[in-house]
């Protein structure tokens, strides 16, 4: 009896025998060999640093086509959603550049926006302040959380001292401001107000000081060595009525104009109800970064100076109170 047999050719018979794509895989011509690196580094999610209120960051999505367990390396100047939030793109490391403080360097103004709380509005009981810092797209550049203990927060208002927390977009703390406890009063100019930025935290980079004056709000920016390095000069009459107050950055010699702080008016009823305030920063964009991030801490002092509410629900309009 004769026997049929199939002769298969070889091409044939290894393309028969050809590999079906990995779970993940779209691309029909994927072959052993093809596979995505395993060199990228792991990245566990999770919080870092994570600040009450600022979400959960670190988190790497994990991206279409690609492998359960393989991690995907950070994409720069590419903005990030997170929590509905988008994200200014990291940039890369800068040398001589504080860790953290790279996102900078690419701007030359910023937007402080803090947020409502809605147990101080209803109760009237202080609670920590929190900020978003964006640029001018409106993409989030960091996130400042207040650090201070409730007794201090209503038995000292708007003169308290205070530990602010600014991070950035993976959790990580970049910038550390302190406030000390210190007089409001032109009777001690001695003892006037001080904020200290640090940045990493643990590293001083500047300060802002008061300077005394019978009328206006003075203040000098100092390099990490105390040396000035800029003036700010505020109005006389520091009320928020229907129009934005301005704070001029100048020279040390005061001679030419290089920057603004400026309280901008966010409508009636916030006003009136809330201590919850909006900012603008512009600087030049070659300014030092360090200088950069001292300018924000002038931000937030300014603010707890003279536009957080005391008590009894009145603002200061005043240079001294």
């Amino acid at each position: 009896m004769l026997s049929c047999r199939t002769i298969v050719s070889r091409p044939m018979a290894m393309q028969a025998h050809k590999p079906a794509p990995a779970p993940g895989f779209s691309n029909a011509t994927y072959a052993p060999g093809n596979e995505v690196s395993y060199d990228y580094p792991q990245h566990a999610p999770g919080i870092y640093q994570g600040v009450a209120g600022a979400g959960s960051y670190g988190f790497h999505g994990q991206a279409m086509g690609v492998p359960a367990g393989l991690a995907v390396p950070l994409i720069q100047n590419q903005a990030i959603m997170k929590e509905g939030t988008i994200w200014m793109p990291i940039p890369p490391p800068l040398p001589n550049c504080p860790p953290g403080l790279e996102y900078l360097t690419q701007i030359d103004q910023i937007l402080i926006h803090q947020q409502i709380e809605l147990l101080e509005i209803l109760t009237g009981f202080e609670t920590n302040n929190k900020y978003e810092i964006k640029n001018t797209l409106g993409q989030r550049v960091y996130f400042a959380a207040e650090d201070t203990d409730c007794c201090t927060r209503n038995c000292c208002g708007p003169s308290r001292p205070f530990t602010l927390r600014i991070i950035d977009n993976l959790g990580h703390e970049v910038i550390t401001l302190q406030r000390p406890l210190r007089c409001s009063s032109c009777c001690f100019p001695c003892c006037l107000q001080e904020l200290e930025v640090q940045a990493p935290p643990g590293t001083p980079v500047g300060y802002i000081v008061q300077n005394w004056h019978p009328c206006l709000p003075k203040f000098t920016i100092q390099d990490e060595k105390r040396m000035d390095i800029l003036k700010i000069t505020g109005p006389c009459v520091v009320c928020s009525c229907w129009a934005d107050i301005h704070f001029e950055v100048k020279s040390v010699d005061e001679t030419s104009t290089v920057g603004r702080i400026s309280k901008q008016w966010t409508g009636f009823l916030k006003e009136a109800f809330t201590d919850a305030d909006n900012f603008g920063i512009t600087f030049p964009r070659d300014l030092d970064v360090k200088m950069k991030a001292v300018m924000i801490g002038a931000c937030f002092l300014i603010d707890f100076m003279f536009f957080e509410h005391t008590g009894d629900n009145q603002q200061r309009t005043g240079v001294w109170q």
